[in-house]
């Protein structure tokens, strides 16, 4: 288990270096901000559920264990390593490598809407176009009612979050590197 978690990180701080704006951190999310970015969705009635950015499994680990219902669950991750070592550790779930195809993937494994979202994408890295067509996809994906779940840096998203939902609440989780801020985000409807 500590060999993993060292790997991981090893892995994490070299892809960093590697290429910082698409990774947005030189270590895996701490459990505190895993279990923080689960706990709002309501796991005994979700049906179909996506990460995106799911790295290296950090916040994966957590959605296994609150998936209590079974709920589908679409993997989203660009960087073929951490992609790869995905499908080892989480046969169960589908590992999709773009989430700008959030929709198609979705069609391809016959799930008609998300009931949530999580997401650990570094947003303000990305071009604002990127940006904007990530929270497209992401809308269209969503439910009514759906909820999306995403940690930043800082509180740059703010208004593009609230002009797009309702934003419920902000947390800040200390307890991370760096700390980190969780938007929980609702669709109208």
């Amino acid at each position: 288990m500590i060999d993993g978690v060292l790997h991981d990180k090893w892995m994490f701080l070299f892809k960093y270096f590697r290429a910082s704006r698409q990774i947005g951190s030189v270590t895996p999310s701490s459990q505190a901000l895993a279990a923080k970015m689960v706990a709002h969705v309501p796991w005994d009635g979700v049906k179909a559920v996506a990460e995106l950015g799911a790295g290296t499994g950090a916040i994966t680990s957590m959605i296994r264990k609150a998936n209590r219902g079974g709920a589908d669950v679409l993997l989203f991750e660009k960087d073929p390593d951490f992609r790869h070592k995905l499908q080892l550790e989480y046969p169960e779930y589908r590992c999709c490598s773009d989430a700008l195809r959030i929709r198609e993937e979705m069609e391809t494994n016959r799930i008609g809407q998300l009931d949530a979202i999580v997401s650990g994408l570094p947003f303000f890295n990305f071009a604002e176009e990127m940006r904007r067509q990530l929270l497209e996809q992401i809308d269209l994906a969503l439910k009514p009612g759906g909820l999306f779940v995403a940690f930043q840096y800082s509180l740059q998203m703010k208004a593009a979050l609230s002009r797009k939902w309702t934003l419920e609440t902000i947390y800040f989780v200390l307890w991370n590197l760096p700390p980190a801020f969780v938007y929980v985000c609702r669709k109208g409807g």
